[in-house]
């Protein structure tokens, strides 16, 4: 799952779940239930840091706006705004630890990052995988349906 969805997602269920410890508890298992289906990946076998940055910071981005928005036309009370960010961040929290450990070689971001790769039906850089429509069907879906979870 692109990013964007994850932090749709996780707002969702911030928004809905009152209590800030319960909510990485559902988002971060959460993460990995939603990695398991379908869904295209824009990094490649030639990604590296330098050349998607950009692709990050963009997916970062409108996650970050479509939820800023909501909240504002919302008027949400600052505690509700609180449990959307913790539930924003611990959504998107295990793919930020796997991208750590590219950089950083550590035993515990190790075992993160293969049960990350585990949890993944289809293996990296497969066809079910590429950047396409198809692919990005769940993605769409689970980004809609969060939407309509936060407006409600």
């Amino acid at each position: 799952m692109i990013l964007t969805t994850h932090a749709l997602i996780g707002a969702a269920v911030g928004k809905n779940i009152a209590n800030l410890w319960l909510i990485p508890f559902i988002t971060i298992p959460l993460h990995f239930l939603m990695d398991h289906l379908r869904h295209g990946d824009y990094l490649n076998k030639d990604s590296r840091f330098r050349n998607t940055w950009w692709k990050i910071v963009l997916d970062l981005s409108v996650g970050t706006v479509l939820v800023f928005f909501i909240i504002r036309y919302q008027n949400l009370d600052r505690h509700v705004i609180w449990q959307i960010s913790i539930g924003m961040f611990s959504s998107m929290l295990p793919d930020l630890l796997t991208a750590l450990n590219k950089e950083f070689d550590c035993f515990i971001l190790n075992k993160i990052h293969d049960f990350h790769a585990w949890c993944h039906k289809y293996p990296a850089f497969s066809k079910e995988r590429i950047w396409s429509l198809r692919n990005s069907a769940n993605d769409i879906m689970l980004s809609v349906l969060a939407i309509a979870i936060l407006f409600l």
